[in-house]
């Protein structure tokens, strides 16, 4: 009977990620799909762009805490591995969210939730470099692709078990972000900006 409880954890991990505070809160705030906007990605960089920084504000801090609840979810039925199983099923269900057409975010906020829940020095350097590159480069695309990149090594490096699940999240987002890696290509990718689309002259 005891071997139910990961299944039934995994699968709650996926659900949590299919809470989609981007989608919420557009619904809320002015009755709109946030996925039919700017970009048409439900993460808090659209967010910020479509409904500003309060919203954006949310969404972040929701979509981070979603990563650690699954994974907190998984370490308390049956360890670190079952918590790396949740990880990635709710990094999954944000990106992939059943009750929303399966179309969510890109999933760095929850990804660096799981990071930095399961292991918070790698959580952290994690974001350091992703900060970093956003900072030098004012683009948040370059940002989450650079510290993706780098994350299946620097997790290697913690820990060998980590490698597999790091480089399949690190594929995954990367894959999210082919769209952003073509206007790059074309020097057509917009900078962060801290004021709505509306809001620009």
């Amino acid at each position: 009977m005891n071997n139910i409880f990961p299944i039934v954890a995994i699968v709650i991990a996926y659900f949590i990620g299919n809470i989609s505070p981007a989608i919420l809160i557009g619904k809320m705030m002015l009755g709109i799909d946030i996925r039919s906007k700017g970009s048409g990605n439900a993460g808090a960089t659209n967010t910020l762009r479509v409904l500003g920084k309060k919203a954006a504000f949310a969404t972040l801090v929701i979509d981070v805490l979603k990563g650690v609840a699954a994974v907190l979810l998984g370490r308390y039925i049956g360890g670190q591995y079952l918590a790396m199983a949740c990880g990635m099923a709710v990094f999954i269900g944000h990106i992939w969210p059943m009750i929303f057409g399966f179309r969510g975010g890109k999933g760095i906020a929850t990804a660096f939730g799981t990071i930095v829940t399961l292991e918070p020095l790698l959580g952290l350097i994690y974001a350091i470099i992703g900060l970093s590159t956003v900072a030098i480069s004012k683009k948040v695309s370059v940002g989450s692709l650079v510290s993706s990149i780098l994350f299946p090594v620097i997790a290697y490096f913690f820990d060998p078990k980590y490698l597999l699940w790091a480089t399949a999240m690190a594929v995954i987002i990367i894959f999210k972000h082919r769209l952003n890696i073509k206007r790059l290509f074309k020097g057509e990718e917009p900078n962060l900006s801290f004021r709505k689309q509306e809001d620009k002259k």
